[in-house]
């Protein structure tokens, strides 16, 4: 066997025997369990960069280990192809953005295949091709017909160069991400899916979700923000019209009230610039502020007064409007009742602008809440509230919300601050929307049987707006109900669609007969799904959102889309995050290419912890490279100087040495398998087999047996091995005489009879410092352990003239003598 180790030819041996042989591809197998294993698919960037072979190394570890145990494994890859990048480099490069995309697809797949990933070519999507999205456009059909589709007028951030909607984590300090213009706030015809619908059960189900994250399911909650209040009305004075409806979840605070707020878009406006024009010029100043929530906390208060007053429901005192802009449109009625003393946000407000403010809210029913810096927000008893008074606030919430609902006011709510699902992009690399606008019918679903509308390719970007709307081929149509002519919806839905249900599709890629079939009964939900921390809310939410509907069509049985949730750090470099801009980022096919594939999989899976930051380190790099060659080297020299042994241990007598490696072997087979199949602490396992390595490396053979007894740790090392660094255990196991790939092979067994000990190691201390080891026979009694700690001399030099006043032991590994 060839001495040193070459990766290069090692790797592209070993994955001609995978392609040759279809390795990876799998097969609905109900016989056997089985394992969905799925990292999150890339954006085709047309490069790998650090953070994707991380991603995609944890992935390929799990579903390599798995497979070896027994498990009938699923692990694809495709291609989240559309999108708003992939326009603007077809705009740069003034090709069409599919020639741009396939090409990056083609480059990374190739990449992917560099570094041994397992993954099923044979069901490669991208989300861009029409045999995959026109099951997306089928399913907005029939959610549509099912009511969880609808379009409306919508405020949105409208970047005025990209020419597009943007969500809100799309807006920095203002501006559009990509573009860097300053964002516009814009009222435009909007497709929603209406989440909302499944919010309590999105919110319920999170408790049910053990193997997700407490920190992900943390910020899921928050994000749905489930709150129980009431909604009532402010008559408006002198005014016809409805009334001012809000709603709060501190109702015991509603005779605290010195002024209502609503926002720049209230329709309300409309009536106070009519008689205050002034107003109009804030009003226009207040489109361009970002539409999140989130923002508020931070964002300078301002407002005006717009002239008109409401009517307090109890007390009928005259409170001020005033247009704030830290009230949304988007959350709500638009309007919040104002309680300066008791809200933090009222309180700056306030003070800003001289408003009034009256505490109702004291911590007990002597003491005067202290308001002289902030709001008091803490609970206590009411005063300054008539009939409420001395009420504590909890009993306050009740009394004051029934009063409310006797007096036909207003009524109990449940709301959420989760809104429905904005999918409208005004551009053109994306799915088309399947719905026509015709003038008689209104808006009519294209026919099923004339899916998928297919969007135009090979054209070319020639500016910012949206190629369809510039395109009468595309949105000339007759009405498929009365035949008129009519319009075709030019919006293309938002990428999150696509990635929301692409983990099913994966089942049955080549169905194109309907969106699913019963193999994706068979492999859903996902057993094991990987990806990064900051996909935590949207993606994560809109995936369970359309599983639960896809559910409640029939197509699935599970009520969650992924059992088990891995969020993996990021990569870091000189202490921050790798990217283009800071010029620190790390080309991984020039480590393959220096080092080989399963050098860079070692060292990603070493560095650290996968939930944890991973620091890049060249010399651990290198460190890698060097514990791969001295491996290789020792597999290599006992294989030639030894031969191929057999590995039978009946009726063989084991010395202590020799009881010690396969104890250590065992150990570590133990280990490992915990720390691959519950724990996912890879670094750690590597650390164990590691030691074991070197173990194996100072083990000297004196006979035949140990020949053996070297042998299984080193065949136990290349299977548990085979995982991380796939390609070199390939080729050892091969090498060590098994016809079977590494990749076909058994997991190593526990002997539980090898990890028997005739002996323990007792440490001994005086005074809690240690003075010795003793090896006992592992039958030992107290007493006797005891005795012969007493008796060893390196203790009776510490004892020798003093009195011994107790002796402490710790079962079986720990005697503490304590003298004075």
């Amino acid at each position: 066997m060839e001495e040193q180790y070459h990766p290069q030819q090692i790797e592209s041996q070993t994955q001609t025997y995978w392609e040759k042989s279809h390795s990876f591809a799998v097969k609905e197998d109900p016989k056997k369990p089985k394992f969905y294993c799925l990292s999150m698919f890339p954006y085709p960037s047309g490069y790998l960069h650090v953070g994707h072979v991380r991603n995609y190394t944890i992935g390929d570890v799990i579903a390599r280990f798995q497979r070896m145990q027994g498990m009938n494994v699923l692990h694809p890859i495709g291609w989240d192809a559309f999108g708003l990048p992939a326009e603007n480099a077809a705009l740069k490069h003034q090709v069409p953005p599919s020639e741009w995309t396939y090409s990056n697809i083609a480059h990374m797949r190739n990449q992917l295949k560099s570094l041994g990933f397992c993954f099923d070519w044979d069901r490669e999507i991208a989300t861009c091709d029409a045999s995959y999205y026109r099951w997306e456009q089928w399913l907005f059909i029939k959610m549509y017909e099912k009511g969880l589709v609808y379009k409306k007028d919508s405020v949105v951030n409208w970047d005025p160069v990209d020419q597009t909607v943007l969500a809100n984590e799309q807006v920095i300090d203002g501006k559009g991400w990509r573009s860097g213009a300053k964002v516009e706030r814009r009222s435009i015809p909007q497709w929603f899916l209406k989440i909302t619908d499944y919010a309590e059960e999105l919110l319920q189900s999170l408790d049910h979700m053990p193997g997700w994250p407490e920190q992900v399911r943390t910020m899921q909650r928050n994000w749905i923000g489930r709150s129980e209040g009431v909604s009532f009305s402010f008559k408006l004075d002198h005014l016809n019209g409805d009334p001012l409806t809000v709603y709060t979840t501190r109702i015991d605070t509603l005779m605290g009230v010195t002024y209502l707020a609503i926002a720049p878009q209230h329709p309300l406006v409309n009536v106070a610039v009519e008689q205050n024009p002034e107003l109009k010029t804030f009003v226009e100043a207040c489109r361009n502020i970002k539409v999140a929530e989130a923002e508020l906390a931070t964002l300078e208060k301002e407002g005006r007064a717009t002239g008109l007053y409401a009517i307090h429901p109890i007390t009928q005192e005259k409170l001020p409007i005033w247009v704030a802009n830290y009230v949304l449109m988007e959350y709500g009625s638009g309007a919040v009742m104002a309680v300066p003393a008791h809200d933090q946000r009222d309180y700056e407000f306030a003070k800003k602008y001289q408003l009034p403010s009256k505490a109702v809210i004291r911590p007990d029913k002597e003491t005067q809440p202290d308001l002289s810096e902030n709001a008091y927000l803490g609970d206590g008893y009411l005063f300054n509230s008539g009939e409420f008074d001395n009420l504590s606030t909890r009993d306050a919430l009740t009394k004051i919300a029934e009063y409310l609902e006797n007096k036909s006011i207003g009524q109990r709510q449940v709301n959420y601050r989760l809104r429905d699902w904005g999918v409208s992009r005004q551009r053109y690399w994306g799915a088309p929307i399947p719905m026509i606008q015709c003038p008689s019918c209104g808006t009519v679903p294209v026919p099923e049987k004339d899916l998928p509308v297919v969007l135009p390719t090979g054209v070319t970007p020639s500016g910012a707006s949206s190629i369809l709307m510039q395109m009468p081929e595309f949105y000339e149509v007759n009405c498929p109900s009365c035949g008129q002519k009519a319009r075709r919806e030019t919006d293309t839905f938002d990428t999150f669609m696509e990635s929301s249900w692409y983990y099913l599709r994966y089942a049955c890629p080549d169905q194109n007969q309907k969106m699913f079939d019963e193999r994706t009964q068979y492999w859903a939900p996902v057993d094991q799904y990987i990806g990064g921390i900051e996909h935590a809310i949207l993606h994560l939410l809109y995936a369970r959102f359309f599983h639960k509907v896809i559910r409640d069509f029939g197509l699935v049985k599970s009520d969650e889309p992924f059992t088990n949730l891995l969020t993996q750090g990021m990569v870091l470099k000189d202490g921050s995050k790798m990217s283009k801009s800071k010029g620190n980022t790390v080309d991984p096919q020039t480590l393959i290419e220096s080092y080989g594939a399963d050098t860079v999989r070692l060292f990603i899976m070493f560095a650290a912890p996968p939930e944890q930051s991973l620091e890049w380190s060249d010399t651990g790099v290198e460190g890698a490279f060097r514990f791969l060659k001295r491996f290789w080297r020792l597999c290599s020299a006992h294989i030639n100087e030894n031969g191929l042994l057999s590995l039978s241990f009946a009726d063989v007598t084991l010395n202590e040495k020799q009881k010690d490696l396969r104890r250590l072997t065992h150990e570590t087979i133990s280990k490992v398998t915990d720390d691959l199949k519950r724990r996912y602490t890879f670094n750690t396992a590597i650390a164990a087999m590691m030691e074991l390595t070197n173990a194996v490396a100072a083990y000297n053979i004196e006979n035949e047996t140990d020949k053996v007894i070297k042998q299984e740790a080193f065949e136990a090392l290349v299977l548990m091995l085979a995982p991380m660094v796939p390609h070199i255990s390939h080729v050892l196991w091969k090498a060590f005489g098994h016809d079977e790939a590494v990749l076909d092979a058994v997991w190593p067994t526990i002997d539980e009879n090898a990890l028997k000990r005739d002996q323990i190691t007792l440490v001994v201390q005086v005074n809690g410092k240690m003075r010795a080891n003793l090896s006992l026979p592992i039958d030992v009694t107290k007493e006797a352990a005891e005795q012969a700690a007493l008796n060893h001399e390196a203790v009776i030099r510490h004892v020798e003239g003093k009195t011994i006043r107790k002796i402490i032991t710790v079962g079986q590994k720990l005697i503490n003598i304590v003298v004075g």
